[in-house]
């Protein structure tokens, strides 16, 4: 995996992708993924997570994600 990691690394670096971009990527799709893991509960996601259930809130609101981990359509 390590070696998976650093090739992808290497391609947004040349790609000039921002830090703050990649870490805000990195972590909508883990959140995604383990929420749906969880089958959206946010209380078992959060606990996947290792982070208090109010936060894993916050960042589903911030991603505009469902509580199955899919981003909201915007009507």
């Amino acid at each position: 995996m390590k070696d998976e990691l650093e090739g992808l690394v290497s391609q947004m670096v040349e790609r000039g992708i921002l830090f703050e971009e990649a870490v805000s990527e990195f972590e909508k799709r883990f959140i995604k993924r383990v929420l749906d893991r969880a089958n959206g509960n946010q209380s078992r996601a959060a606990e996947m997570l290792g982070i208090h259930r109010n936060t894993l809130s916050r960042k589903i609101g911030e991603y505009k994600l469902d509580s199955n981990g899919r981003r909201r359509s915007s009507r």
